[in-house]
């Protein structure tokens, strides 16, 4: 039976002028970046928690439901912080 020949592959390299992400440093983050992070999750849920136990009332009467979107973004806040956590 005769043998089959050896294919050679070819060796990848980048486009002249492309970026490669392998030389890019990665640095870890700086320790703000999750300190941050569960702040806003703490405070969000607490703001959240304090609004409906309080029947409405806290903590700001006057801001009625817009109690909810203060506690939802500070949530969403901490989302966004985290997408820079490495």
């Amino acid at each position: 039976m005769p043998k089959s020949r050896v294919r050679k592959k070819k060796v990848y390299s980048n486009p002249s002028g492309a970026s490669s992400r392998s030389t890019e440093s990665h640095e870890p983050s700086p320790m703000w970046v999750p300190v941050t992070a569960v702040a806003l999750i703490v405070i969000g849920i607490g703001w959240l928690t304090l609004f409906y136990l309080s029947g409405m009332a806290y903590p700001v009467a006057a801001w009625g439901y817009w109690n909810l979107a203060v506690g939802f973004t500070a949530m969403v806040a901490a989302l966004l912080v985290l997408s820079k956590w490495r």
